[in-house]
């Protein structure tokens, strides 16, 4: 429990608010903590790439069982992957 305490006062970097990729990138989906808007859980640890571009977001694709989800995520909760 204080490690959860710890990590919702430490917060996030901006730079990894304002991260930039492109369409097509290799990207790991992972839940930050630190952030107040909310993301599903079951969707933690999903590979995908990015699909399109939004304002506040990108627009990621993965495979969900035999079916290809898109899910729109701010870039605090992607990770590429090289």
């Amino acid at each position: 429990m204080a490690k959860i305490r710890k990590i919702l006062r430490k917060g996030f970097k901006f730079s990894e608010y304002f991260r930039e990729f492109k369409i097509g990138d290799r990207v790991a989906l992972v839940n930050n903590a630190s952030s107040t808007g909310m993301f599903p859980k079951q969707f933690s640890g999903r590979t995908g790439s990015i699909s399109a571009r939004y304002k506040n977001g990108y627009s990621v694709k993965f495979l969900s069982g035999k079916r290809y989800k898109t899910l729109v995520v701010k870039p605090i909760h992607i990770k590429k992957i090289k």
